[in-house]
């Protein structure tokens, strides 16, 4: 079997992804606590104890709420650069040094035969990240909690097979919510959240043949719907000249309370 993944949880409430190829398994985030997290891997029946390890792409709340509880618990590595550990080292706890592990931004780290490899992303954090994981021959990427797509970033992603990629929020719901308005603000600037119709200009440039499906991502519980999501992206692609079947190219969920099915990157529908 070749590389698949899950992605256990997406959404403000707390975010985590597992990656596998063979016997090593990865963790991306663990936005949840370490008990809930544990519960979602055995839903995917993934044994926390043959985590190879866990890579952060940033310091905030939903990303590494359980990541120091699993930490420790399991005597397993943690992944993130220098200032996401200056970031979040208050919030995780005591790590033992030898679990402590730089992955400067744009480096990139083998898991046997699994490459992830980090890149930059505009957020309100210290040093944000997404990742791309390659078999050799597949390559699935994950960009969540980015303001804008740059010019780096779809560089970085764009010969994905799979990609898993936020869409955070619908512009007018969220100006018509209740939160405040530096808070929209903040989600509306280029250090806050990608919108439908950002995600949907997005993959406008990435829909390269190669890219067979995209899972909408860190969707706001109430700012967004699925269902808009996909409808909203979809519109946007098709305003920017891109048309396609959902034979060639497909918009898949994600959820905030259970994980998704295991999504094998190299077959043409993931089963």
């Amino acid at each position: 079997m070749g590389m698949r993944f899950t992605v256990l949880s997406s959404g403000s409430t707390g975010n985590a992804t597992v990656i596998e190829l063979g016997g090593t398994s990865i963790l991306v985030d663990a936005g949840l606590s370490a008990r809930r997290v544990e519960e979602l891997l055995r839903e995917r029946e993934v044994s926390p104890e043959q985590l190879s390890g866990i890579l952060v792409t940033h310091e905030h709340t939903d990303h590494i709420k359980g990541v120091g509880a699993l930490a420790r618990k399991y005597k397993m590595p943690i992944y993130a650069n220098e200032k996401t550990w200056e970031g979040m080292k208050k919030y995780v706890g005591q790590i033992e040094p030898e679990q402590r592990k730089i992955l400067e931004t744009g480096a990139a780290i083998d898991f046997g035969s699994l490459r992830a490899e980090s890149f930059g992303i505009s957020h309100d954090a210290a040093e944000p990240v997404g990742y791309t994981f390659d078999d050799g021959v597949h390559k699935l990427s994950l960009a969540t909690d980015l303001g804008y797509m740059s010019e780096k970033v779809k560089e970085a992603i764009y010969d994905s097979d799979v990609l898993v990629l936020e869409s955070n929020h619908d512009i007018e719901m969220l100006r018509m919510g209740r939160y405040p308005w530096n808070i929209k603000r903040r989600i509306l600037s280029d250090i806050g959240h990608l919108s439908n119709n950002a995600a949907g200009e997005a993959l406008s440039e990435l829909l390269n043949g190669r890219l067979k499906r995209t899972y909408l991502a860190h969707l706001s519980r109430d700012h967004n719907m699925m269902d808009i999501a996909k409808m909203t992206v979809r519109c946007s692609m098709e305003d920017c000249g891109i048309f396609f079947k959902d034979s060639e190219f497909e918009l898949r969920d994600t959820y905030w309370n259970m994980p998704t099915p295991w999504d094998e990157v190299g077959s043409k529908t993931g089963e």
